[in-house]
């Protein structure tokens, strides 16, 4: 994921690594993703998080799961992976 530009957060109880971009050189708007590995693969959750949580104690964070910018996103991650792997 650093390959990406992606920088890591955290990884979380289950295992699963927590990974961040910005977008505009600020926290927000970031992409924002969650790696786990299920046998051989790396499984990737992405999506767009527009803004910080609202208020303290909350994970709202308007975030974005679909849409062009999102598979763009995904597609240039999965080149990426295919490049890193052949």
């Amino acid at each position: 994921m650093r390959d990406c530009g992606y920088a890591p957060i955290e990884r979380s109880a289950q295992g699963e690594w927590n990974f961040a971009k910005s977008l505009m050189g600020r926290d927000y708007p970031r992409f924002h993703c969650y790696v786990k590995e299920e046998g051989i693969n790396l499984l990737v959750n992405l999506h767009l998080d527009q803004k910080k949580p609202s208020y303290a104690g909350s994970s709202a964070h308007s975030g974005e799961y679909e849409g062009e910018v999102v598979e763009t996103e995904a597609e240039r991650i999965r080149r990426l992976f295919q490049k890193s792997f052949q």
